[in-house]
């Protein structure tokens, strides 16, 4: 069981910066009119993630500039989303699709091929 649990915190880690990320490039190339068509104060954007997708919170992890970046998710509808959200309190919306699914894989044995 130990080494499922270190992989377990290996892969979320890895998880989290890949979500940081694109979190981080996603906000280089939005423009200020596209953050206020895609952007709301934090509770308005998880109520709707609430109500229209059936979203809850799956992860969460502190970005560039303190910004915080979540991804809500839905067992159900298999949907999800990735917010980041401003230290002014700010939130914009930076990602979302379809097939989201939670996996915890084993790693790798060293020298075994991917």
């Amino acid at each position: 069981m130990p080494k499922l649990e270190a992989f377990l915190s290996v892969a979320f880690v890895i998880f989290l910066a890949v979500v940081l990320a694109v979190g981080f490039l996603v906000s280089l190339f939005v423009t200020p009119a596209e953050a206020q068509a895609n952007c709301a104060p934090r509770p308005v954007v998880v109520e709707r993630l609430a109500d229209r997708y059936g979203e809850t919170r799956r992860s969460v992890g502190l970005g560039a500039n303190n910004a915080v970046v979540e991804v809500f998710a839905s067992d159900e509808s298999g949907s999800w989303t990735i917010i980041v959200t401003t230290p002014g309190g700010l939130t914009c919306l930076v990602a979302s699709g379809q097939a989201y699914e939670a996996v915890s894989e084993a790693l790798p044995e060293k020298g075994e091929e991917l």
